[in-house]
């Protein structure tokens, strides 16, 4: 839908960063100009240390969220085994399966959160010996049976990994993204909530996975016991990732009152959040039939994209029935 001159702030695409916080990221760099300590040095472990502040998990910094998804699954050791993932999703998820030598097969999803349900897991379950399973936490909310599958998950043991990329932000009675599975990955990308042009975040409760990552990161070192790549994020992106983390409620909060008083009562059939859940809107989800549009999630499910022969009919009948009403963090300065 296309956005007409004198629309609301909100409804103007902007990098989600809040230029209250330039003079911050300046004196930042200049430090890191002065130090000449480019990367691996203090605002790297600031960032870390500021996002699992917000999140309430251990956290360690990426160059992309690529990185914390081929360093989880290789942790998990999925090469040759089968790996569950949503066909609703950006192919990327599904990406990570297969550079990581996983057997991927597809799952629908519910029809009212766009996101992996817990029936499908059973169902693959039945049907496969699961090593793994990707949920993808879609548009900024929790995926609505998180506790489900993460409770059967954890009793047949099958890794669970959380796709972060859009949850920023978000909770379900306190709880973070990433805390109901063994490992949860998030994404900086230019488009995100909080948006650093690139990098990425893997969070975990295993410390050994975060042992194994730091030096998956680090092609190996210092031991070059693991067989790593470069994922390290610079010191000029942590910097700012470590200014934007402490916006975080602040940007949640303002989403919220700008879904709550200006979109939600002109859209009846938006997503629906359950009792004590919080999305960081990333995306505001409505379900109408569309034809031509660049505002959906997704426009075509995993499957499809890959020429698979399957059909996911609920995945299928989402790419034709939602868009996405704007919502772009805008706050106005004092």
């Amino acid at each position: 839908m296309p956005i007409e001159i004198g629309a609301p702030p909100y409804s103007r695409f902007r990098i989600g960063f809040d230029d209250r916080d330039r003079g911050k990221v300046f004196d930042y760099w200049e430090e890191i100009f002065t130090t000449q300590k480019w990367s691996d040095g203090r605002f790297t472990k600031l960032f870390e240390q500021r996002w699992q502040e917000w999140n309430g998990l251990p956290s360690l910094a990426m160059s992309t969220w690529a990185g914390g998804a081929m360093a989880a699954l290789e942790y998990f050791n999925v090469r040759g085994k089968t790996v569950l993932c949503p066909t609703n999703t950006f192919i990327g998820t599904a990406f990570s399966v297969l550079h990581a030598g996983g057997h991927l097969v597809f799952g629908d999803c519910r029809r009212d959160d766009l996101c992996l349900s817990f029936e499908e897991v059973e169902r693959a379950a039945s049907q496969y010996p699961l090593a793994a399973v990707w949920l993808v936490h879609i548009g900024g909310h929790i995926a609505f049976d998180v506790d489900l599958i993460a409770d059967f998950c954890r009793k047949k043991g099958i890794a669970l990994l959380e796709d972060c990329a859009h949850a920023h932000g978000a909770s379900w009675n306190g709880r973070k993204p990433g805390s109901w599975g063994d490992a949860g990955v998030y994404s900086f990308y230019a488009t995100k909530s909080l948006a650093l042009g690139e990098g990425g975040m893997l969070v975990s409760k295993h410390p050994g996975l975060l042992d194994f990552a730091q030096r998956y990161r680090a092609w190996g070192k210092p031991e070059g016991t693991v067989i790593g790549l470069n994922h390290r994020m610079t010191e000029w992106v942590a910097a700012l990732g470590a200014v934007q983390a402490e916006r975080m409620e602040e940007i949640v909060r303002w989403k919220n009152e700008v879904a709550k008083k200006e979109l939600d009562p002109k859209y009846p059939n938006r997503v629906r959040l359950p009792s004590g859940m919080t999305s960081g809107y990333y995306k505001y989800i409505v379900f109408d039939p569309v034809e031509e549009t660049t505002s959906r999630v997704y426009a075509d499910p995993c499957h499809r994209i890959l020429k698979r022969p399957e059909s996911y009919p609920i995945a299928e009948w989402i790419s034709a029935n939602h868009w996405c009403v704007p919502l772009y963090y805008h706050p106005v300065d004092a």
